[in-house]
């Protein structure tokens, strides 16, 4: 069979994933609301046994629940496996109600391009794959749950599954959203932790012999910032809190730093940085403790990788899609755990848009079934 007809199918199925698409978005699901992600889940398990795939459903007691759906589940060879995550960043209320809208070329809402937009572009190539007969391998499709937490919320236990539910695949896909005509080869990896400083509360008029957390963590947040002169480091301090009134001094402050890396020797500059900045005072009375939220490793570049790029994109070239370049990405992924366990992997194969994590997250409308073509070619053909 040519692709020809495998793609027909994905044009016919086309406008019925973009309701797809719309529905789970409209589910509000960040990744501390277990129920809300459980419903989103449930809403793909319906659909799922709906096709007559199967589902294996893993209980989780803080994450929503793990999902595996598989198509073909008794065909020989090696599987593929494909996977995205249904939790999202967006407290709910955020994009309004309802939370997507539609214009002419893109979709807007919580997880249109991260990560949903890419589990339903899987789903479309999948039940195309199906509609044309497809028995040639099993396929996977992976529903991971506390991805924007770094699977912390789970205690890792949604990565490790991934990991084992992927062991023997011929080939793994990551689901995050593509920028252009790219996907990720290489990802950093993240260290999220919380620095507290402590010090003397006071009345603001004594604030001249006050031991300041505020300001000793200033200064810490200050020396973790020089990372920016590190190449492949990069440091945000995207929460910070601390007081209770505007006329006291405050009694301790804390802060949280995300981290990014590309490799072992900058983590361990990392480490080293973040061990001495909690350790150094500049304020005297203050001292300070640090606790790891939680950690990503990062997806180093493999040659295995390479090699399945290479061989995808001789598929899209045989079946008339635009080739995709690697690329090294600035933001982590669960791809980094599955590179660690040795599949071979190609992330950031999900629909295109922009603004991620932010209230304007957007997806451009066509590249859901673009995706889902380039998903269904790699199953088809590898």
């Amino acid at each position: 069979m040519s692709s020809e007809r495998l793609f027909d199918e994905i044009d016919v199925l086309y406008e019925k994933y973009l309701d797809v698409l719309e529905d789970v978005c409209n589910i509000e699901s960040p990744t501390a609301d277990k129920a809300a992600v459980d419903k989103v889940g449930e809403y793909f398990i319906a659909l799922a046994k709906e096709l007559g795939w199967r589902v294996n459903v893993y209980p989780m007691e803080k994450a929503g629940d793990f999902v595996e759906i598989i198509m073909n589940p008794e065909a020989e060879g090696a599987p593929i496996t494909v996977s995205g995550h249904l939790d999202t960043v967006h407290p709910k209320g955020l994009f309004g109600y309802p939370a997507v809208t539609r214009d002419e070329n893109n979709m807007y809402g919580p997880g249109v391009v991260d990560c949903k937009g890419g589990v339903v572009a899987a789903a479309l190539a999948m039940h195309a794959l199906m509609k044309v007969g497809f028995k040639g391998r099993p396929v996977k499709l992976l529903l991971q749950t506390d991805e924007e937490t770094g699977s912390s919320t789970s205690g890792k236990e949604t990565v490790k599954l991934m990991c084992a539910l992927a062991r023997g695949s011929a080939a793994f896909l990551n689901l995050e959203g593509k920028v252009g005509e790219t996907c990720s080869i290489a990802r950093k990896g993240i260290v999220r932790s919380r620095i507290t400083v402590y010090g003397k509360a006071l009345h603001s008029s004594r604030c001249y012999e006050a031991s300041n957390a505020v300001l000793e963590a200033a200064y810490k947040i200050i020396e973790l910032e020089k990372f920016k002169d590190i190449d492949g480091i990069t440091c945000n301090c995207g929460v910070i809190s601390g007081g209770t009134a505007p006329n006291s001094v405050a009694a301790e402050c804390s802060f949280t730093s995300d981290i990014r890396f590309f490799d072992e020797s900058e983590l361990n500059t990392v480490k080293e940085t973040l061990d001495r900045v909690t350790n150094t005072n500049k304020v005297e009375g203050c001292h300070a403790t640090i606790e790891e939220i939680s950690y990503r490793p990062a997806m180093p570049y493999k040659e295995v990788n390479e090699a399945l790029l290479k061989r995808m994109n001789e598929i899209y070239s045989e079946c008339g899609l635009p080739r995709l370049r690697g690329r090294r990405s600035l933001s982590g992924s669960d791809a980094a755990y599955v590179t660690e366990a040795g599949i071979p992997t190609i992330d950031s194969i999900g629909t295109e848009g922009g603004n991620i994590h932010s209230k304007s997250e957007f997806m451009r409308l066509l590249s859901l079934k673009e995706s889902a073509k380039r998903i269904a070619a790699v199953i088809y053909c590898l």
